[in-house]
């Protein structure tokens, strides 16, 4: 049975459980001397409902989890199994044909091999989606049959039902940061196999990046792994030439939406350059490689620049600022709008003008918003991958020149992981190498942002 269902059917009997368990709480109210009991009805009805749904939902995860697993055992302990390859990548064709079509995704098999293993799945699926069904009716009925009979008029059923809402929202905040040290602790794994077979020294500054996954992964040629083409592409591309771009149109947006613009235009404006977030990578990508890189190009090639490329550093840098200018945008605007008005009309009280108030007293005063914005901003352009992937190249080049081809970190990451080559590899460790420390800036990026906000909020505060 579709977990869908059994969660379907888990708030059904917690459904159940609170209407129960509501009016067995507004039965004790009526029955008692005061007409008092010592917690509304309603967290009466609430702890019923959380006793039946929580254990339920659990089970629920746990069995989506297993039950596939448990009927792809099942299958393959069926004779027909002794047919099947032994290993690899028709075997599991088969078996997802197969599947596809016991579960309904499918009409018919794409392997004649296939056909003789839907009837075992459909009885294996059938099996052990009734196994489901009982045990989730049976664990709902225990749990509510536990939490109603402790339903008493002096039970105090608010600070169970607080209890539990806490524990629920203290879980919900651990997801963040069991997430990321599961993305660390898989990293650091990952990194240490690969300096295990490439010298860390030469990774992070050789200057000569082009691993060949064809090789032998017993002999890696260390020369090939040098990792400081990649990580000025990243810096050139997503950390200079993006942000000379974001950087003074987005704060100049901000300290005109909210110090010149009026209401109206305001109203118009702001809306229209947040719409900037929201377009896909994709489509910038296709802007920049059929729009940007060509007229760069041909401006070059006029200007009498004859090694010209239509792949270039500047095309996607160029892109990427128009990308990031509402990052930095947006937070300069929300900063410059929260410094007290009485500032600002302090200074203009001085005789100050319109622009001096900006440049002495604005700016200066919201600047740990302006300079939270940068940072989030930066890491956001040393992060993106599919405008590298249209506009930039692939090309590793160590060169100052911007119309040139270059590449950056993701880049190489989604080359090296995307493929047929192993994990035991050196070219795909690599990768796992180059996250880590891209992983490690912007770390760093975000710990000089809190400093830096923390000093000058200090200061202004």
């Amino acid at each position: 049975m579709s977990p869908i269902i059994l969660l379907l059917l888990a708030l059904a009997l917690g459904l159940a459980g609170w209407l129960a368990a509501r009016a067995r709480a507004w039965s004790f109210q009526r029955s008692s001397a005061n007409g008092r009991i010592a917690s509304r009805p309603t967290y009466h009805a609430w702890y019923v409902a959380l006793w039946i749904v929580i254990p339920v939902t659990l089970f629920i995860t746990v069995w989506g989890i297993l039950s596939p697993q448990l009927v792809t055992q099942s299958v393959l302990a069926t004779p027909a199994a002794s047919e099947l390859p032994a290993f690899g990548f028709k075997r599991q064709a088969i078996l997802s044909d197969a599947r596809a079509v016991a579960t309904g995704a499918a009409q018919g098999v794409f392997n004649p091999e296939a056909r003789a293993f839907i009837g075992p799945y459909r009885d294996a699926i059938s099996y052990y989606g009734t196994i489901g069904l009982v045990v989730t009716l049976v664990i709902a009925f225990l749990a509510g049959a536990f939490a109603f009979l402790r339903l008493k008029p002096d039970f105090a059923a608010r600070n169970r039902v607080e209890k539990i809402v806490m524990a629920v929202l203290l879980l919900a905040s651990l997801v963040a940061i069991l997430t990321t040290l599961g993305i660390i602790v898989s990293l650091v794994f990952e990194t240490v196999r690969f300096f295990g077979m490439v010298n860390p020294i030469d990774f992070l500054f050789g200057t000569q990046w082009g691993p060949d996954p064809m090789s032998s992964p017993d002999s890696p040629d260390p020369s090939r792994y040098g990792a400081i083409p990649l990580f000025w592409g990243t810096i050139y591309i997503g950390a200079i030439i993006a942000m000379i771009v974001a950087i003074p149109l987005g704060l100049m947006s901000a300290i005109y939406l909210t110090q010149y613009a009026r209401p109206s235009w305001r109203r118009w404006l702001k809306p229209m350059l947040e719409i900037l977030a929201g377009v896909p990578t994709v489509v910038y990508g296709y802007f920049a490689a059929l729009t940007v890189a060509p007229a760069i190009r041909d401006v070059a090639l006029s200007a009498g620049i004859s090694n010209a490329s239509s792949e270039s550093a500047l095309a996607a840098g160029l892109v990427m600022g128009v990308m990031i200018i509402p990052f930095v945008s947006s937070m300069a605007d929300d900063s410059i709008a929260a410094v007290p008005s009485a500032m600002r009309d302090g200074s203009l009280a001085m005789g100050a003008t319109t622009s001096e108030t900006i440049r002495k007293v604005l700016v200066p005063a919201a600047l740990p918003g302006i300079v939270a914005g940068v940072m989030l901003a930066i890491s956001r352009a040393i992060g993106e991958t599919m405008i590298v992937v249209m506009a930039a190249g692939a090309a590793a080049n160590l060169t100052a020149n911007p119309l040139e081809a270059m590449t950056t970190v993701t880049f190489q990451i989604v080359a090296m992981l995307t493929g047929e080559g192993s994990f035991d590899h050196p070219a795909t460790l690599s990768a796992f190498a180059l996250g880590f420390v891209l992983f490690l800036v912007t770390l760093a990026l975000n710990f000089f942002a809190l400093r830096v906000v923390k000093r000058f909020r200090e200061a202004y505060e």
